[in-house]
Formats: structure tokens, C-alpha cells, sequence
């Protein structure tokens, strides 16, 4: 059994920079995720059904969440200092987005409005992200 743990122990470690392989960044899954918070949004607005409500409610949440993870990726592990200092405005749009998923946004209401205004903040971090790629 030895000998066989000896053989699949690596014999160097690497180590990532990212959570996603280079070059595969993009606020579109941000934005996806908070148009699927709207979406759960409408309905749960459309519905009389507590249990589709509950149900939307904790959906609503999960992607709020996950809106959160996308953006915190672009944040930490895309943009750079030199994209920082080429757009002061960068660090308060992602304070901003990432807030306004969280609870005291979209995971904590479910008003169609702070949905729409999430998005807004994610296009124009989307903007800034494509202009630097060029």
C-alpha cells in the first residue's frame, strides 16, 4: 500500500495564480446570474403560491451569491493595479455591485428595481473590463 501512495504523491506541487485558467474571465457570468435574481424577482412577484414563493425566495439568494463570486474573481484575480489606476472608479463599481447582491440588495428583497440597478453596475463593469482587453 506504501508503494502505491509513493506513486501517486506528487513529487513537486504546483501552484495557481487564479481560480480560473488565464484569459477565461468574463463579467457576462456575473450578469447572467443577476438576470436569473430578476427573473426569480418577476415571479415571485407574479405568484400568489407561498411554496413557489419559498422556493424562489431561496433561489433568489443562491444566485445572489453566485453573482457576488463572479464579480469577486474580476475583482481580485483579473484587474490589475495598472487597470486600477486607469479607472479610479473601478474599486467603488465592484464595492458598489458586490453590495448591491448581497443583503442589503438583491439576496436580501426582492424588488425588481435593486435587480436592474445590480445590473447597471455589472455593464459598467463589463465596459471597463472589454476596454481592457484591447
Amino acid at each position: 500500500m506504501k508503494k502505491l501512495k509513493n506513486v501517486f504523491t506528487p513529487k513537486q506541487i504546483a501552484f495557481a495564480h487564479c481560480d480560473l485558467p488565464c484569459g477565461v474571465y468574463d463579467p457576462a457570468q456575473a450578469k447572467i446570474e443577476a438576470l436569473s435574481v430578476k427573473a426569480t424577482m418577476e415571479k415571485y412577484a407574479a405568484s400568489s403560491d407561498n411554496d413557489f414563493k419559498s422556493r424562489a425566495v431561496a433561489i433568489k439568494e443562491e444566485r445572489s451569491e453566485l453573482v457576488k463570486h463572479h464579480l469577486w474573481v474580476l475583482w481580485t484575480d483579473y484587474f490589475k493595479p495598472t487597470h486600477f489606476e486607469s479607472y479610479p472608479q473601478l474599486h467603488v463599481l465592484f464595492n458598489e455591485a458586490t453590495k448591491l447582491a448581497g443583503a442589503g440588495g438583491t439576496k436580501g428583497s426582492n424588488d425588481v428595481v435593486v435587480a436592474d440597478k445590480l445590473i447597471a453596475k455589472i455593464d459598467e463593469i463589463a465596459e471597463i473590463f472589454w476596454a481592457t482587453k484591447k
